[in-house]
């Protein structure tokens, strides 16, 4: 078994990588979500081997029949980690998850119906309405005084009308960091079933779940859930493949299935060669760099919250039970620009603006724990010294 070691940094300013190349170098990046963290060898080696045939032509993946060794990996997956039995055609290789869920509006909601979104959420998400050209409907997540967010269900089905065509969950939730329960993905499915609401589950995050928070798949409960559900997933944030581009629905439905495939509208194109190929590799061989990583990224998302209960008072983190971002509230400061900005021209810090996951996320940014701990470490100390030298005071007790 290969040990991998993630406390090296990378150099990535050489790479044409938007995390790095998008701020000046002085500037330590925690925003976009990808991991400054070596791929796995196998998905490396599998990826030499295709560029050393020189197989860079067009992916025999335009079928259902197509990709037997993919879609095998695939199903065995969904069993070994979920008990959910599907079948190699349910699945339906797409080049992203946004992609995938713009398809799905696109596919099922008519100009004149809607797409139900929970804020704060993810910002494609949260625009997926306008960008699609359908109505937008939100239900926000409550956010209880300790800084965790639950669903109030009564405002949930509230925000469901006859116009409500489809619900766009994200789970594992970005950014409150939220795996939604069993109980939870029971009760959102028995009443999207009950208003004939589809549900199109966003899970990219699914193998990025800590200790005590397993994941469930919403389609996994049951068959009658799953013939009302797109799930979309993809090897991109666990593997830390994201620039090829190479994700996958799960539709057991055959009629939605077809109606998702028409969503494309002819533009959404095919799944990177290379995209497949690394999935591939690393559906077959990755787990043991994902087992490890997954103990460094815990171990970075304790330290983070040890850090920012015990130097930045006033700013407030609940430990997300998923995903390698943390959701911060800076609001109890009184600092004299959004925080995003203020961290960014005080600390050169580069983190996500909360404004931008809509209603809810004013006042908070988004941290990428994805990195070194010295990086993270240093980021955190800037952050502490930025607060001090422009005197901001945190809040009394």
């Amino acid at each position: 078994m290969t040990i991998y070691n993630f406390d090296t940094p990378l150099q990535r300013r050489e790479t044409n990588c938007a995390k790095w190349g998008h701020y000046a170098p002085d500037v330590l990046p925690l925003w976009v979500a990808d991991m400054d963290f070596p791929v796995a060898l196998p998905v490396r080696e599998a990826l030499h081997r295709q560029i050393d045939l020189s197989g860079l032509g067009y992916p025999d993946a335009m079928g259902v029949d197509d990709l037997p060794e993919l879609r095998g990996l695939l199903v065995e997956r969904m069993q070994r980690l979920y008990q959910w039995r599907i079948q190699p055609q349910d699945i339906v290789f797409t080049t992203g998850v946004v992609t995938a869920f713009h398809m799905a509006s696109y596919a099922f909601v008519a100009p004149n119906q809607a797409v139900l979104v929970q804020p704060p959420v993810y910002p494609p998400i949260w625009h997926a309405a306008q960008t699609t050209g359908v109505k937008h409907q939100a239900a926000p997540l409550t956010r209880l005084a300790d800084g965790s967010y639950v669903v109030d269900w009564e405002h949930f089905e509230a925000a469901i009308t006859p116009e409500t065509r489809m619900f766009l969950l994200c789970n594992p939730h970005n950014p409150v960091g939220r795996v939604f329960t069993r109980r939870e993905l029971e009760k959102f499915a028995e009443i999207c079933l009950r208003h004939n609401v589809l549900i199109c589950s966003d899970e990219i995050h699914s193998d990025l779940v800590y200790t005590g928070h397993p994941h469930i798949p919403i389609a996994s409960l049951a068959p009658e859930i799953a013939e009302r559900t797109i799930t979309l997933m993809a090897p991109s944030k666990t593997f830390n493949i994201a620039g090829l581009q190479c994700s996958f629905a799960i539709i057991p439905n055959p009629e939605l299935r077809k109606q998702f495939q028409r969503g494309n509208k002819g533009i959404g194109g095919w799944v990177n060669t290379l995209g497949l190929v690394a999935a591939e590799a690393a559906y077959r061989e990755g787990d043991d760099w994902l087992e490890q990583v997954l103990v460094y990224l815990e171990s970075n998302r304790d330290f983070l919250a040890h850090y920012v209960a015990e130097k930045l008072p006033g700013i407030q983190m609940v430990k997300p039970e998923g995903t390698y971002l943390a959701w911060l509230d800076c609001r109890a400061f009184n600092l004299p620009s959004d925080p995003c900005s203020f961290f960014l021209e005080n600390a050169r810090i580069a983190l996500n603006d909360g404004r931008t996951f809509g209603p809810g996320g004013e006042g908070f940014v988004r941290l990428n724990f994805a990195c070194t701990r010295s990086t993270l470490e240093q980021a955190l100390d800037q952050m502490q010294q930025a607060l001090a030298s422009t005197q901001i005071q945190a809040p009394s007790a």
